[in-house]
């Protein structure tokens, strides 16, 4: 009995202008997360790092870029309210599994940490405000977050960290510098171990 081979839909295409489509393809997912920063849709895929770690000793830092803007219950928050404290920055959104999955190890540094100085603030970006409130209503979060749908704060911090980059982490020290980074999710020693010295750098807490 005499079949009919199914042919592939690709086949009649040259494989030089199917690799150049394809290649054009794939970098269009690329720029998604981090690209218009006016754009007014979320990307749903996760764009996270390796969550590979950098600590810069005290005569090698940069400042902090000032930013600022309203969390997610509309109240205005901006770095400067942190001056004086160690402040942990931390890019996430409601669609990216690895944020989700790293939140908790997030809250226990910062519910153990805080009396000795150590403050948090999450920047909530390319998502959607219901669903950002949910997830922090959800996963028990406590400390604040800046509402960035546009993405505007991970390129101030392009320096330090890919915008791209979700989730991804910065130590920032009382004198207003960038003292680590995470690209990526972070572990619970691996956050305490970047904080921990910073504190110990001296400087007492400011009331809040």
């Amino acid at each position: 009995m005499t079949g009919t081979a199914h042919r592939s839909p690709y086949a009649a295409i040259p494989r030089a202008a199917l690799a150049v489509a394809m290649a054009a393809a794939l970098a269009g997912c690329a720029e998604q997360l981090g690209g218009d920063a006016d754009s007014a849709e979320p990307d749903h895929s996760d764009a996270s790092g390796d969550g590979s770690a950098t600590a810069f000793g005290p005569g090698e830092r940069e400042p902090a870029p000032e930013v600022s803007g309203e969390t997610l219950d509309g109240a205005p928050v901006g770095l400067d309210d942190y001056a004086g404290e160690v402040l942990v920055v931390n890019f996430w959104a409601s669609w990216c599994s690895p944020c989700r999955a790293e939140m908790p190890v997030l809250m226990k540094v910062y519910t153990e940490y805080r009396d000795q100085g150590l403050e948090f603030l999450g920047v909530n970006i390319k998502d959607d405000r219901t669903a950002a409130k949910a997830f922090e209503r959800n996963l028990g979060v406590t400390y604040p977050s800046i509402y960035d749908q546009p993405g505007a704060v991970p390129q101030a911090f392009a320096d330090t960290v890919p915008p791209q980059a979700i989730p991804s982490t910065v130590v920032i020290d009382r004198e207003g510098d960038i003292a680590a980074r995470v690209i990526g999710a972070t572990t619970y020693d691996q956050l305490t171990g970047l904080v921990e010295p910073v504190l110990a750098e001296g400087g007492a807490p400011q009331a809040r």
